[in-house]
């Protein structure tokens, strides 16, 4: 088994960010595995600027945004980088295995970082009456579809829920010749940053249905409605205001998962209501040695967030490290 000082999972914002910062402590052995082909994570599909106001003073695109980090990535002393990896294994003594290409690594590691993101909530979560036809996509997904692999995901859409990435998916698909009939909140306020519903929404003419929730979802092959209804104070439907929108895709913007399935086999202690480390600071986690960061730990609103509180992670990363080295000492 290799022995590594400290591994970092997860190549997107936050693990680029704590590899930095704990390069910048002194930490000389990192390795930061992702399991993707690139470095950047999400930062990848988000074309849209927005990102690096606060961090660089500038307003960048994902893409731009991930290019910065990992040009400092690249510039820090120490980073070994494994593209493709997937972990599959982690142990509460800190001990990893992972896939990539050819080859089951396995490692022990002085610490080990946890920067895995998040995953979208899908239709099943909000349970949704009507049949199951094609067209219906979480946002994100439909945001890679269009900014990755060029492709349209239908002609007339209606999306469920106002998160961020919903919000920016209407003005994506708007400008692409879509046409965005509807954003359906169930909730008073739209649960997106208010420069989107502004830019995203209102800019473009799109109707946001606040305290409306989607009642069925109907169509054969594809998609070829949705039923509307208004809510009262404790979401139920109120009667004579249900109305139908035709349309040939539904997008899914109803918040996000913390991804921690490795956390959780470590055998961390986890809050079960938000799926994050159940821990007295961020980035912490019950088990030493293991930290979390950005959207692993909790949802962020900015990449701009995640990148400041992962630097965090890795100097508390770093400072472990420094304590497990001097115990050692002392013990000799």
């Amino acid at each position: 088994m290799i022995k590594r000082e400290l591994v970092i999972v997860g190549g997107g914002p936050a693990g680029m960010a704590a590899a930095i910062a704990a390069a910048e402590s002194g930490v000389k052995d990192i390795l930061l595995l992702e399991r993707d082909q690139h470095l950047g994570g999400i930062l990848n599909q988000c074309i849209h600027p927005g990102f690096g106001l606060h961090r660089f003073k500038a307003e960048l695109t994902g893409p731009e945004y991930a290019d910065r980090f990992i040009k400092l990535v690249r510039d820090s002393s120490g980073i070994e980088v494994s593209l493709r990896s997937f972990v599959v294994k982690l142990t509460g003594e800190k001990r990893l295995s992972y896939l990539k290409p050819g080859a089951l690594e396995e490692i022990e590691a002085g610490a080990v970082i946890l920067a895995t993101g998040a995953r979208e909530r899908t239709r099943e979560m909000i349970p949704i009456p009507g049949s199951r036809p094609a067209g219906i996509y979480p946002a994100g997904l439909a945001q890679k579809m269009i900014n990755m692999e060029g492709w349209i995901p239908g002609r007339e859409a209606v999306i469920i829920g106002s998160g961020d990435i919903g919000l920016i998916m209407a003005r994506r698909m708007a400008l692409e010749g879509m046409k965005v009939k509807a954003v359906i909140e169930i909730q008073k306020t739209s649960r997106g940053l208010v420069r989107n519903v502004v830019q995203c929404l209102e800019d473009f003419g799109i109707p946001l249905y606040l305290r409306h929730r989607v009642t069925g979802i109907h169509g054969a092959g594809r998609v070829e409605k949705v039923n509307v209804a208004e809510v009262d104070d404790e979401y139920r439907d109120k009667p004579g205001s249900g109305f139908e929108i035709k349309c040939d895709t539904v997008l899914i913007s109803v918040g996000l998962i913390p991804e921690n399935e490795l956390l959780e086999m470590a055998g961390a202690e986890m809050d079960e209501k938000t799926n994050t480390p159940a821990a007295p600071e961020v980035n912490l986690t019950s088990i030493p040695g293991i930290f979390a960061c950005g959207n692993a730990c909790k949802i962020y609103d900015l990449a701009d967030w995640v990148s400041r509180d992962s630097e965090k992670a890795g100097k508390m990363a770093a400072e472990y490290l420094k304590k497990v080295l001097s115990n050692q000492r002392r013990d000799l």
